[in-house]
């Protein structure tokens, strides 16, 4: 057995895997996983769901159900969002912080209500990496004797439809009518007469559901999406559409030494409604202070791609890192993300990139890179 052939045995496989070995995917470690990185190919996939309609497999994301009794309120304690302004069917995306302020994960937290005995439910999603992670987090902090908490991550498939055409293709095969959704509401319905969990959440910057299942009902599900010409797309194009939207990916553009303030989402940031919640004096600090470093947007000149790792330079000096770069298939141009110096992080700061030991031009950008007409807003 060959290194490579003993990685593979050793990845985790979704429920769909063997869908997307019959659409001849190529596959890529992932998480943990092995997961399709693209099918047609990335930029087929990219400009389906910027035009119509695409479908993921994100069955490798962490799925966590919660219910008991003041769950928010414990919740509260985890994160820099006020979590108390949730109405059942809304979701918050927000972050796990630790005590430094830095960010353990960013999650979605899908608030379903209280009932009469003052149960609360909700369902978290989390990165794949850091599932495991999360999940020990989480427990640590909440009160086990009064609180349920399912790990389901094993147990559904996630399937993200995306698209200007996304929502109307799948209504097709749901019973609810998905129309009154807003973005980032959320339901429980059926799908072929079995329960399914549907929020109208993604990470493409486009309108669309994500779809939690039974495995058997999602590749029922999985097979007549594709029936009905809704394009199979792989991790590839999901990055560059994640990116053109200037939306962060865990372990590259936010990790745990990066504090939301940092990267530019300040907007999870709710210490004037909130109390005290785990790395409050650190984020309190740096919004009487400032940041000493932004994550920005970058735009390149020509086909100069500034990728993952490559450095930021200000005359000559190296002041940063690339965190994520691509061609940007819908805008044709080069883009990138990179922490830099609160001081060099104005729109239309001239900076360089360091390719390949030459230094080109890279200019300092508004986010996000594009902003699609069909989105919808909460």
């Amino acid at each position: 057995m060959t290194n490579q052939e003993s990685i593979t045995q050793s990845l985790a496989r979704t429920p769909l895997y063997s869908t997307g070995v019959e659409l001849k995917a190529r596959f890529t470690s992932f998480g943990g996983w092995e997961m399709p990185v693209q099918y047609s190919g990335i930029t087929q996939e990219h400009q389906a769901v910027r035009n119509t309609a695409g479908m993921f497999d994100i069955s490798h994301m962490g799925k966590f159900t919660l219910q008991g009794k003041n769950l928010i309120s414990q919740l509260q304690n985890l994160v820099p969002s006020d979590l108390s302004r949730l109405q059942s069917g809304q979701a918050q995306y927000t972050v796990l912080l630790n005590p430094q302020g830095g960010i353990i994960d960013d999650i979605i937290i899908y608030y379903q209500g209280i009932d009469n005995t003052g149960i609360e439910k909700l369902v978290i999603i989390v990165n794949a990496s850091t599932t495991d992670k999360d999940k020990s987090w989480i427990l640590k902090h909440l009160d086990t004797d009064t609180i349920e908490f399912q790990d389901l991550s094993r147990d559904k498939v996630l399937i993200a439809v995306q698209g200007p055409t996304a929502t109307k293709q799948l209504q097709s095969l749901v019973t609810a009518d998905l129309s009154p959704i807003k973005a980032f509401g959320h339901l429980e319905t059926t799908i072929f007469g079995e329960p399914a969990f549907l929020a109208r959440t993604g990470y493409t910057g486009e309108d669309g559901f994500e779809v939690m299942v039974d495995p058997e009902v999602g590749i029922k599900l999985w097979q007549s999406l594709y029936n009905i010409g809704i394009v199979p797309c792989g991790l590839g194009c999901r990055d560059t559409l994640r990116l053109e939207a200037a939306m962060a990916l865990y372990g590259q553009d936010i990790d745990d030494t990066t504090t939301p303030l940092e990267a530019g989402l300040g907007w999870l940031v709710h210490l004037d409604t909130k109390g005290n919640f785990i790395g409050r004096t650190v984020l309190e600090q740096q919004k009487t202070e400032g940041v000493q470093r932004k994550l920005v947007g970058l735009q390149t000149q020509a086909r100069n791609i500034a990728r993952h790792g490559y450095p930021v330079l200000s005359s000559g000096q190296v002041v940063g890192e690339v965190s994520s770069g691509t061609l940007s298939p819908t805008l044709g141009y080069p883009i990138a993300l990179a922490y830099v110096p609160t001081q060099l992080a104005t729109v239309k700061q001239q900076l360089e990139v360091e390719i390949r030991g030459k230094a080109y031009p890279i200019v300092v950008v508004k986010r996000p890179f594009y902003r699609s007409k069909n989105r919808l807003t909460n």
